[in-house]
């Protein structure tokens, strides 16, 4: 018997239902540090700040299906927007993809564990703090150098 070549493999970001490509994201978190954008330069920084809506122990958004009414700003990807984001960090399965390179042996499509990244150390679990308990005119004593 021939093993099915599995979905990102063989569709294109634009041919995935909506069920494949919510399952390409690791669950790292890392879009959802909040970032600060150089006016000057137009340089993204990250910082060790996350959305209050993150769950910092499974990274994940405790209100996902509601992120755009919570959360105006909320980056929403697709395939037509992914390559607009370059501040992504590599490893993300949507950058990944549209870029034509394969996922990552700990990616948890390939791994079968959501755990997988974190075992990677490439999600943000244990590094992060809610952007509620920092005041916004402080955020930039928050910028970190470990994304990306």
């Amino acid at each position: 018997m021939i093993a099915q070549v599995p979905f990102w493999q063989r569709k294109r970001l634009h041919e995935m239902t909506q069920a494949e490509w919510e399952s390409l994201c690791d669950g790292c978190g890392q879009c959802c540090l909040q970032k600060l954008e150089d006016e000057d330069t137009g340089e993204v920084y990250h910082t060790e700040l996350v959305c209050r809506y993150m769950n910092t122990d499974s990274c994940r958004c405790t209100v996902y299906d509601q992120r755009l009414q919570k959360v105006p700003g909320c980056t929403v990807l697709t395939p037509d927007t992914v390559a607009d984001y370059d501040w992504l960090p590599r490893t993300c399965a949507y950058r990944t993809l549209a870029e034509s390179r394969p996922l990552a042996e700990w990616h948890p499509l390939r791994s079968g564990d959501p755990e997988s990244v974190h075992r990677a150390g490439l999600s943000v679990r244990g590094k992060v703090v809610s952007e509620d308990s920092v005041p916004e005119r402080d955020w930039e004593e928050h910028i970190i150098h470990w994304v990306l």
